[in-house]
């Protein structure tokens, strides 16, 4: 992995993670800078919150291609341009193309909002995890940061916080609570690969 990360964030909506990402870049706790931010969804706050960083902020769905073949080309195409070393996925709705995953190479992560292997594959996301938390009576959830390949929420765990779920908690109090870990954990999950104390398979 190079020094000084050229990083690439994929999210859908209000990008609070991403934010996370850009202050712990600007304050020099990771040492490399976000470079592009795409969103398949052009209402997302996420490509506002990039543009207010002077960061590339782009709106790329495949509704604006011809086929799913041309949109990935155009995804590597950009990330080529860039010359991104990591793509960090933050709430990013959609599963990358095969051609995408074949050109990083294992050098795309996501965050997932409980300790998978638990609560992970298609459709889990948002409050629907933390729905099923409370339905399975856990006493402990958490956060997951994992390397992503083709099946949903599957890759090598490189992260996992913890999250005590309280007898009172709602999906949504238990959703902030766990939001406010997955602020903490990513940026130092993109720091330690940026250092190299994560090694990326």
């Amino acid at each position: 992995m190079a020094q000084s990360l050229r990083i690439a964030v994929f999210t859908s909506h209000g990008g609070s993670n991403l934010q996370s990402l850009i202050d712990a870049c600007a304050a020099g706790r990771i040492d490399g800078q976000i470079v592009l931010v795409i969103s398949n969804n052009r209402k997302s706050y996420a490509l506002e919150r990039a543009r207010q960083a002077g960061i590339e902020a782009l709106h790329l769905t495949e509704k604006k291609f011809d086929s799913a073949e041309a949109f990935a080309k155009a995804l590597v195409n950009k990330l080529t341009k860039y010359q991104i070393d990591l793509i960090c996925l933050a709430g990013y709705m959609k599963f990358l193309p095969p051609m995408v995953l074949q050109y990083v190479r294992g050098r795309v992560i996501n965050i997932h909002p409980a300790l998978l292997p638990r609560y992970g594959g298609k459709g889990m996301y948002g409050l629907r995890v933390h729905e099923a938390v409370l339905a399975a009576g856990d006493t402990e959830t958490g956060v997951t940061i994992h390397q992503v390949d083709e099946i949903y929420d599957h890759g090598t765990i490189l992260a996992q916080r913890k999250v005590s779920v309280l007898p009172d908690d709602t999906p949504e109090t238990l959703q902030q609570r766990v939001l406010q870990v997955e602020h903490e954990l990513y940026p130092e999950a993109v720091a330690q690969i940026a250092s190299g104390a994560i090694k990326l398979e």
